[in-house]
């Protein structure tokens, strides 16, 4: 009996490819009965395959008609996601508002977005009255997230000074304090996979008042690049491996959410804890409580495709 194969093409910036197209994933794949095969870009997506499955990562107009000139020709294809559903995720305000419509059933945490606003030009960034209930510091990020480098680069904005570097339209986002830790959560369709990563160290009260440069520059808050603020004492002292996970139970159903609400099967996002409810990794290692009941967490970034 002839093993079944199924052909996955894959469509994906040159970046991304280097990145995830690694041979011991083609490998293994191909162990499996799975055929990835790269997307030319110089052909027409019609003229390829054939595809039980397509991945793709890419935008614009015309690369929207040749999925659907393919979904046309191949009814019975997966294409992971539809245009039509990554589309409200190009738009930050757009994307976390789907977060604040979730209904979480959990007793013991609670979930949200920091506070933000939307600021589209220079007199409204300047306008105290349009910051009413926004304190400092605030995190500035570009209003369009479309996986570009540009809508990668923010700023944590400790005072009114380091606003004159900011160029609207951006979303002014209150910074919460996390303890260093970023939990990055991958979903493929009902598989979640939560794991945890250096993040923007926090923000003391002297820091608030007595930055001179008014702002710090970095480009996605997971994937920090080196500055004078942070270094490896910093993350040695917060004992980031001894930093206990989230409920795998809560982020489950997080991501089941968002997958419904979304209607995406490929995607990640990201989940911060307050640390006015304590530092988990250092009531750890002072031998404190663990768990995590009463604690409370925001959606502080999520994107479509992982």
């Amino acid at each position: 009996m002839a093993e079944t194969r199924f052909g996955v093409g894959y469509a994906l910036a040159p970046k991304k490819q280097q990145s995830f197209i690694q041979e011991s994933l083609v490998s293994t794949a191909r162990s499996r009965g799975v055929d990835l095969v790269r997307i030319d870009m110089e052909r027409p997506l019609v003229d390829q395959g054939p595809f039980d499955c397509v991945i793709h990562k890419l935008y614009g107009k015309d690369w929207r008609r040749q999925l659907q000139e393919f979904r046309d020709r191949n009814p019975n294809a997966v294409i992971i996601d539809s245009p039509e559903a990554i589309e409200r995720l190009h738009n930050r305000i757009s994307m976390l508002q789907v977060v604040s419509e979730l209904k979480m059933e959990h007793q013991d945490e609670t979930f949200g977005i920091p506070k933000q606003i939307v600021i589209y030009d220079k007199e409204t960034l300047f306008d105290r009255q349009a910051w009413e209930g926004l304190k400092f510091p605030v995190i500035a990020k570009p209003l369009v997230a479309d996986g570009s480098a540009k809508s990668h680069k923010m700023a944590l904005v400790f005072n009114h000074d380091g606003l004159n570097k900011l160029k609207p339209p951006i979303v002014l986002q209150e910074f919460v304090n996390h303890g260093g830790v970023i939990f990055k959560v991958y979903v493929v369709g009902e598989y979640v996979k939560c794991v945890k990563r250096k993040s923007l160290p926090d923000v003391s009260e002297e820091e608030k008042l007595g930055s001179l440069d008014g702002l710090m520059s970095f480009s996605q808050v997971s994937n920090l690049a080196t500055n004078e603020r942070i270094d490896d004492k910093y993350y040695k002292m917060m004992h980031l491996a001894d930093t206990e996970m989230p409920p795998q139970s809560f982020i489950t159903d997080i991501a089941k959410g968002l997958r419904r609400a979304m209607n995406l099967n490929l995607f990640n996002f990201d989940v911060i804890r307050d640390a006015r409810f304590g530092n988990r990794a250092q009531e750890r290692a002072k031998g404190g409580r663990k768990g995590f009941g009463g604690d409370r967490w925001f959606g502080e970034e999520w994107l479509g495709k992982a």
